[in-house]
């Protein structure tokens, strides 16, 4: 029988090393971490994983709608946080606690607080 928590969502990224300079980068984590079978790296989250896999990348197989949300205890902070490393902020803040971004595949994930 399995839990019922989640232990990692899969996004699909055309570049694993790509894609894991980039999360790591807005999320500031540690880029030391081990790349397995070529084209799988987990990101280390308090709660569910990220975990980016190139294999199952296709231009059809990006996330349109979010997927997942990260949480924040400040949203303008975070919203200005992404606008100043040039991220793809697809929405503005709305209803005054939430907004979308596109990692550099095109996937769409919100940002909730």
């Amino acid at each position: 029988m399995f839990s019922n928590k989640i232990g990692g969502v899969f996004i699909p990224v055309s570049n694993i090393e790509t894609a894991r300079d980039w999360y790591c980068d807005i999320l500031d984590l540690p880029k030391d971490g081990e790349i397995y079978f070529g084209h799988i790296f987990v990101l280390p989250l308090n709660g569910a994983n990220i975990v980016l896999d190139s294999k199952i990348y296709a231009p059809d197989h990006i996330y349109k709608v979010p997927a997942f949300q990260l949480q924040t205890d400040d949203i303008n902070k975070s919203y200005e946080y992404l606008k100043e490393k040039n991220v793809h902020v697809t929405t503005n803040i709305e209803n005054g606690h939430w907004f979308n971004f596109k990692d550099l595949d095109g996937n769409l994930i919100m940002v909730c607080q």
